[in-house]
């Protein structure tokens, strides 16, 4: 038999989890906003809205940018995902000799690849607000590295653009 406590338990169970998931970046990027870029774009154009093929280009480049960069971080550097679960060691090669957030600029070419894809406003301000919040997660996961690996991670930041290799 099931009771009203059981009921109420079922709702915050399904609640706690989509808060959850709500609360995770690759959630929210690779598919929340998918989701309602299309369905936003699908409402505004109708069923017969075109999308931009090339775009797709830089959804996959970006989705796979992040997998492959997160991959390699937590083999080489332990540590979890995020920087909840910080590295134990300084990560400097692979995509990070080049740039030193490339998980996150693939987060940046992902939502930029929706934007060009369904040629979508709603996706470039989204594209433009992340941005924005990643490059301030940024400053504040510069604060955590440089307080776990101190001169090293100054002598990485030195010669390691944040975002663009060799420019920013």
């Amino acid at each position: 038999m099931v009771g009203p406590a059981d009921d109420n338990h079922a709702r915050m169970t399904l609640w706690g989890s989509l808060e959850a998931k709500f609360g995770s970046t690759p959630f929210r990027t690779f598919v929340f906003w998918p989701i309602a870029v299309f369905l936003y774009e699908l409402v505004n154009e109708g069923p017969d809205f075109s999308i931009l093929p090339f775009g797709l280009v830089f959804l996959v480049w970006g989705y796979g940018q992040y997998r492959y960069a997160g991959a390699f971080r937590t083999k080489r550097g332990g540590g979890g995902p995020g920087i909840a679960n910080p590295p134990q060691r300084l990560v400097a090669e692979g995509l990070y000799a080049y740039v030193r957030n490339p998980m996150y600029l693939g987060h940046l070419i992902f939502i930029y690849g929706l934007a060009l894809t369904f040629k979508s406003w709603l996706a470039l301000a989204i594209l433009i607000f992340h941005m924005w919040w990643f490059h301030r997660r940024v400053l504040e996961d510069e604060v955590r590295m440089r307080a776990l690996f101190g001169r090293s991670y100054d002598d990485y930041a030195s010669h390691v653009k944040r975002w663009i290799p060799g420019f920013f």
